[in-house]
């Protein structure tokens, strides 16, 4: 079957389920989603605060190490050597002085300059030279691959494309103010990390993040606890492409109301043996919401519920399989009573959580599903109509995943 991606002809309520199974989509996603003409998200400048400090991280499949020099500014580099395509870094975070790629030798500062070839002139004996590289080699011709970096209120982001629009430009007007709200420039602290495989494609991730119909009926904690409800006062926002959006809600009561008729997730009795997970302390930098979901596609979800503070990446491995890492965070002047309620808090997320365990299996039986008839089947997503509403005052919508299917087969086409 041959695979047409334009999607103007098609409904953008109706997703065919071979985009989340075939292979050639998948690679075409990676060149044209990962590695040209985005910005895509690799830590943030705390991971990395003094000189040689590095962390090894992932552009779509592509491995590249983020890493302070001498000067203190952050480079990203491809983590393949120049010489034989090495992957040169192993460790996950470290500290170095430079890059030295353990197969030949060959070393490059933490700019990616390449410093030093072993018997670069080849080797002495007997009175002659033996060996060595051409004298037409020039090793300012061979530094490692050299990523675009641009960085925001604390976090970095990377591009294999050096004339890309700011990243100011790339997030645009409308959802900017609320990704200051978080890295409004004030000093971080990372609290923890979470990582975990699920198998399903990794656009089933945006889309769950981009999905605000869901959190009250799949969820028993959001719906119980009046965390995230469909009920609850809410905002949906895109940008004027429709990639990135944010989702955004004030906790509700809870409780049993209308919102919960015939509901099972809902569970009426139950109580925590912990209350600390519900002790929520508002924030005044929140200025009202006391959620705030953003997605910047294609690689990294911004959260902010209640306390819990995380960078969520989103590293495919395959068209069926991504890589999901939690950084977890506060900020550096939180006290030690905040940092413990975050720290709690973060137990609401990541692969165990008590609602994020409930996406990464909701998203494999999705994919299970799509896999068993990839040629003939859609996805349904027609909640709130079939069009794309840039501003929807409420939750019970799937505008978020149309706009995103319109800038992802634009995209895509040819």
């Amino acid at each position: 079957m041959k695979i047409d991606t334009k999607l103007e002809n098609r409904k953008l309520s109706e997703i065919p389920f071979w985009a989340y199974t075939d292979e050639s989509v998948y690679k075409k996603e990676l060149e044209r989603l990962f590695y040209n003409d985005h910005w895509c998200y690799v830590g943030l400048e705390v991971e990395v605060q003094n000189p040689g400090d590095f962390k090894n991280t992932l552009v779509g499949e592509r491995s590249v190490v983020m890493v302070r020099d001498d000067e203190g500014s952050i480079n990203v580099v491809e983590n393949v050597c120049a010489h034989k395509g090495m992957k040169f870094c192993r460790e996950k975070h470290g500290k170095i002085k430079d890059f030295i790629c353990p197969y030949h030798q060959w070393s490059y500062d933490l700019k990616g300059n390449l410093e030093g070839v072993p018997l670069l002139r080849g080797m002495k004996k007997d009175g002659k030279v033996q060996g060595g590289m051409p004298k037409t080699f020039k090793k300012s011709a061979h530094g490692l691959t050299k990523l675009k970096v641009a960085i925001r209120g604390g976090a970095v982001f990377a591009s294999f494309n050096h004339d890309i629009e700011s990243l100011e430009d790339y997030i645009g007007e409308e959802l900017l103010g609320y990704y200051d709200r978080v890295f409004s420039g004030r000093p971080l602290k990372v609290l923890g990390y979470n990582k975990q495989r699920i198998p399903g494609n990794w656009k089933l991730m945006l889309e769950n993040i981009k999905d605000p119909y869901h959190p009250g009926l799949l969820h028993t904690w959001f719906v119980t606890f009046g965390l995230w409800r469909s009920d609850n006062e809410s905002e949906l926002k895109m940008d004027k492409h429709f990639r990135h959006a944010a989702m955004i809600t004030t906790r509700g009561a809870g409780g049993k109301d209308d919102q919960t008729t015939n509901v099972s997730s809902f569970k009426g009795n139950m109580e925590l043996n912990d209350k600390r997970f519900l002790d929520v302390k508002y924030e005044d930098w929140w200025n009202g919401p006391t959620a705030v979901m953003l997605t910047l596609f294609p690689s990294v979800i911004i959260q902010q519920q209640v306390n819990s503070l995380s960078t969520r990446h989103i590293q495919p491995n395959g068209k069926g399989s991504f890589d999901f890492v939690w950084t977890h965070f506060g900020f550096e002047d939180d006290s030690e009573e905040m940092t413990e309620r975050r720290l709690i808090q973060a137990n609401l997320f990541g692969p165990a959580g008590f609602v994020s365990a409930d996406d990464g299996e909701a998203i494999q039986f999705v994919q299970e599903g799509c896999q068993q008839k990839p040629d003939d089947s859609v996805a349904i997503i027609k909640m709130g109509g079939i069009e794309i509403d840039k501003h929807t005052d409420h939750m019970v919508s799937e505008t978020l995943i149309r706009g995103m299917y319109d800038y992802w087969s634009k995209k895509m086409e040819g």
